[in-house]
């Protein structure tokens, strides 16, 4: 395999295309903006496919996991440690942030100088009012079993998935020829998967494009301080804290940075990292992970394991109270840490999930304005590139260390398979 791509012209490589496709969208949106912004189609009609697979391939990777694995004790543990671990991170993150922000105090003297665009930030207070954690719970069940692959809940999935995956589990050997035929289904779903990513440079000219031509370079020039601040931040945290993760796991951080490059210029080009979720689980599996891990890590990580939007979540806000002159105590932070850590669970993969989150989250905070959201929407594209990939990032590590947990593979097999697929 790594002989056949490493023979490929360079051209012919889909990390180099799709970074052409950003480089050339940059320059497009910001040599003819107007016609930049006419390209918005390619970047969201290429997400749009991909989001088309998502659903069917979590449920046919969720299904196969459990009714697979023959022992639902390793099931109750895998998930408990999973969560376990989802929460003990997530939290870090958040804390990681409220230490940078007030360190940094990126909003102290900020002139808001931009207009305020009232409309879109009217759109995401108003979706923001009813995500409230009794919504959140009772829109995790489906009005329908197949309303769950129509819908835009990635948890309306994950629980038909499970319940699926336990009644198929629960037939025995009854159970084995459906088992079948979800495995030959997912080989479909994988396939027009290959099919559909080969338009990844396109979608990533097409976004990045519109985003400059939108906004223009020059919008970053007020709050290049607090985007600074946060993509030093996802990156401290990535190889500080996620790398001693990695290392007490038995692998570096860096060899397993360059083993998922394609899903991570992906993600950069798209600004969402479920376009990335069918690759990772597949790459996962290719390092040895057991299906049922990966069916039941990776899928759930989208939605309970978001570091880079739980830091994204606590700098933003307390930027925004800096911004606005809106005094908060220490008390008052941690509340905003606490709240944080159950709306967080609501956002997904999702381009702009994570700003309606942030209002959610706001919602709960008194003092700072919710007008005062105004002053991220410019910004948000931007900064949405490093939150999808500090969430990829932090799944995959997640992945691979709950199967190191299960002794699916050993650190010495771990090693080796990063040294051949990286290339290294």
């Amino acid at each position: 395999m790594q002989t056949s791509i490493a023979r490929q012209p360079w051209y012919r490589i889909l990390y180099v295309q799709v970074i052409i496709g950003v480089v050339l969208g940059i320059v497009t949106g910001c040599v003819w903006p107007e016609v930049a912004k006419t390209l918005e189609p390619l970047g969201k009609g290429f997400i749009n496919l991909v989001k088309m697979l998502i659903a069917p391939i979590i449920f046919c990777t969720v299904v196969h996991g459990i009714a697979s694995m023959g022992d639902l004790k390793k099931l109750g543990r895998v998930g408990g440690r999973t969560l376990l671990y989802f929460e003990v991170v997530s939290t870090i993150a958040l804390f990681v942030g409220l230490i940078v922000v007030n360190t940094l105090q990126p909003g102290a003297g900020f002139q808001q100088g931009a207009a305020v665009d009232e409309v879109k930030v009217h759109e995401y207070v108003e979706k923001s009012h009813s995500h409230t954690t009794g919504k959140f719970l009772l829109d995790i069940i489906p009005a329908t079993f197949f309303g769950a692959f129509t819908s835009d809940n990635l948890l309306q999935v994950l629980l038909v998935s499970v319940l699926t995956g336990f009644a198929i589990s629960g037939l025995g050997e009854r159970g084995q020829p459906v088992l079948v035929v979800i495995d030959e289904a997912s080989k479909v779903f994988f396939g027009l998967l290959r099919i559909v990513i080969k338009a990844a440079p396109a979608g990533a000219f097409g976004a990045m494009a519109f985003t400059v031509g939108s906004f223009g370079l020059g919008a970053l020039k007020n709050l290049v301080w607090l985007m600074g601040g946060f993509y030093l931040t996802a990156a401290l945290f990535v190889i500080v804290v996620l790398g001693l993760i990695a290392r007490a796991a038995g692998f570096s951080i860096f060899r397993f940075l360059v083993f998922i490059k394609d899903e991570l210029l992906l993600v950069v080009g798209t600004s969402s990292s479920e376009t990335a979720l069918p690759g990772m689980i597949a790459k996962m599996k290719r390092l040895g992970c057991a299906d049922s891990t990966v069916g039941l890590v990776i899928p759930t990580g989208y939605s309970f394991n978001l570091d880079g939007t739980n830091i994204y979540m606590t700098m933003a806000a307390i930027f925004l109270a800096q911004a606005t002159h809106t005094p908060m105590t220490l008390g008052q932070q941690l509340w905003l840490l606490l709240i944080a850590m159950i709306t967080s669970k609501g956002a997904s993969g999702v381009t702009g999930a994570g700003f309606i989150t942030l209002a959610a989250t706001l919602q709960a905070v008194p003092g700072i304005p919710l007008e005062s959201l105004g002053i991220l929407v410019g910004i948000d594209r931007f900064m949405s590139e490093c939150r999808a990939i500090t969430n990829l990032i932090g799944n995959g590590v997640a992945t691979v260390v709950i199967s190191r947990w299960e002794k699916e593979i050993s650190a010495e097999e771990l090693q080796e398979r990063l040294r051949i697929e990286s290339g290294r």
